[in-house]
């Protein structure tokens, strides 16, 4: 059993992680204290998950983490804003960042309308009339729409929207994003949306490579022939 720190091993152990972020949050200090073990690996995966560049540019990384602390209501990341601006980010793309999550919470109604009034309105197709309102939405922003894709798909993993999910891999693949990119994109709903969505989340998308419903590369297609040993997913 761990035997609490003095004073001295406190002051020492919150000073190392105040130096290598320059700020200290609330679960940083905890950890330092309780299980520096666990703060070590948590830095270490924060660090390659956010810090360390991988193959998005800082702008529409910072986009997509954008949409999904606004899908989170996750107040205490305002660095991204920062880093963001820092990027050439204007306030015009915020403000879509912000739409988007706001489009996706409502995103539900579309399967609503679908599912229990479809007997009354036979022509009402959900993905032809979710795609036409987020086409509206998007319109003239000037921002790629595969990264509108790929943020789509990392708000939908922090709300459960599996169909949504599926829908906006397909548009990804679509638009002819990198699946590296996707796979980077979609990522970053993994801390501030819950670990255990993006494993729901990465079974959806190898049952998608699986079935064969995306073009996925070789190395995409070895994971999704996968699936059959995957439990819980199809």
């Amino acid at each position: 059993m761990s035997e609490m720190p003095d004073a001295a091993e406190v002051e020492r152990r919150l000073s190392e992680v105040r130096s290598k972020r320059g700020y200290l949050l609330p679960h940083h200090g905890l950890l330092a204290i309780a299980a520096p073990g666990l703060l070590a690996g948590y830095d270490a995966a924060y660090t390659a998950l956010a810090l360390t560049p991988r193959l998005m540019h800082e702008r529409p990384k910072e986009f997509v983490w954008l949409a999904v602390l606004t899908a989170c209501e996750e107040a205490i990341a305002t660095h991204h804003i920062a880093k963001f601006r820092n990027a050439g980010g204007t306030d015009g793309e915020i403000e879509l960042a912000i739409r988007l999550a706001a489009f996706a919470e409502g995103a539900p109604r579309f399967a609503f309308a679908s599912e229990k009034w479809g007997h009354h309105l036979p022509a009402y197709d959900r993905t032809r009339a979710y795609r036409a309102a987020l086409e509206a939405l998007q319109a003239g922003s000037g921002v790629p729409r595969g990264l509108v894709e790929v943020a789509m798909a990392a708000v939908h993993i922090t709300r459960k929207g599996w169909w949504e999910l599926a829908l906006h891999i397909r548009g990804a693949y679509d638009e002819g994003v990198p699946e590296l990119e996707l796979a980077e994109g979609i990522s970053y709903a993994m801390f501030p949306g819950s670990i255990p969505n993006f494993v729901d989340a990465c079974g959806v998308w190898q049952g998608m490579v699986a079935r064969g419903e995306v073009p996925a590369s070789e190395a995409f297609s070895i994971w999704g022939a996968d699936a059959a040993n995957q439990a819980g997913f199809g």
